[in-house]
């Protein structure tokens, strides 16, 4: 069994990793209803929930369904970032995380993120600072170093455990590489087989298929898997390798039915979330991924994308399950 603290996630969990714009509580839904064992809120800037700053509290927003499920914070100032863990608190989640791995440079050119990666000593005190704050359990999700000279994942591990966290994600690219080229998991197995390491590891990077995901659990031995990209449009993906590893089998793919039903649920309930112009806009930029693939699908996109009510995009949707 794999515990964070008293959060008991069974035997080998999938983790939803926290996407900037992506993970909010509409979408987060529909990847637990689809077999994710835990979910993480996009990340929140401590410097902006100190300010009170409207989207940072939105992102606070957490419900019961959703359960385990983690805040996720950065920043690179002690007193903030454990003023942050505090106020994050008040809202109950199971967890705090700690972004020590967003490569955007808007984020690292203020010293968070993937920026801490070039000083391994503030990132313990960061750390410590919010372990301090907190009687939540907290986790850290960061990358294997700044770039190739750099990797220094395993005294990191080593020094983030000494100072309290319950666990680890670890993308298996350096900052330098940003989302590209092969991520290297062999560092993440360093770090699981080191015996001072008691902590859960979870692996993230390039997990886009259940062949996949039993391959890198079998080979590198960690804990869980954390699945980003491929769950966008295809919240799938945490049910097929459930099923996989289950079963030795691949599920058959969801139908345009399937689809259709995922893209209404993720609308009405951005909707009900967001009020509906908000949640119509913002939904815009998904209909290309649960289509992706479909022939001759450019007039539906366009519609989908033009269209301002959420009552006209549901018909809209409903016109695709009858065409294909």
């Amino acid at each position: 069994m794999v515990k964070i603290g008293n959060i008991d996630l069974g035997e080998f969990p999938l983790l939803l990793a926290p996407m900037e714009d992506v993970s909010d509580p509409p979408f987060r839904r529909l990847c637990k209803l689809h077999g994710a064992d835990m979910l993480y809120s996009e990340f929140i800037s401590s410097e902006g929930l100190i300010r009170d700053a409207i989207k940072s509290r939105q992102k606070l927003d957490i419900f019961d369904y959703e359960r385990p499920v983690g805040i996720q914070i950065f920043g690179g100032d002690e007193e903030a970032m454990a003023l942050s863990a505090k106020i994050v608190a008040t809202v109950r989640p199971d967890l705090v995380d700690i972004n020590f791995g967003c490569p955007v440079k808007k984020v690292v050119s203020k010293g968070a993120g993937a920026g801490v990666l070039k000083d391994i000593d503030l990132m313990v005190r960061l750390t410590k600072a919010v372990v301090s704050s907190t009687d939540l359990p907290v986790t850290v999700k960061t990358r294997l170093g700044w770039d190739e000279s750099s990797i220094n994942i395993e005294e990191v591990a080593e020094r983030l455990q000494d100072v309290g966290i319950s666990a680890l994600t670890i993308h298996a690219r350096t900052r330098s590489q940003m989302y590209k080229g092969h991520s290297d998991w062999s560092y993440i197995a360093k770090v699981k087989n080191n015996p001072r390491i008691h902590i859960p590891i979870f692996g993230n990077g390039d997990i886009d298929n259940p062949e996949k995901a039993l391959e890198y659990r079998n080979k590198y031995g960690v804990d869980g898997i954390m699945i980003g990209r491929a769950a966008i449009g295809y919240p799938w993906i945490f049910r097929e390798i459930k099923h996989y590893f289950a079963t030795g089998e691949l599920l058959s793919p969801p139908t345009v039915a399937d689809r259709v039903a995922a893209a209404r649920n993720h609308l009405i309930w951005s909707v009900e979330w967001k009020g509906e112009r908000q949640g119509v806009l913002e939904m815009r930029r998904h209909y290309a991924n649960y289509f992706k693939g479909l022939p001759n699908f450019k007039e539906h996109r366009q519609r989908l994308v033009t269209l301002d009510s959420a009552a006209e995009i549901v018909t809209a949707l409903e016109e695709i399950v009858a065409k294909y």
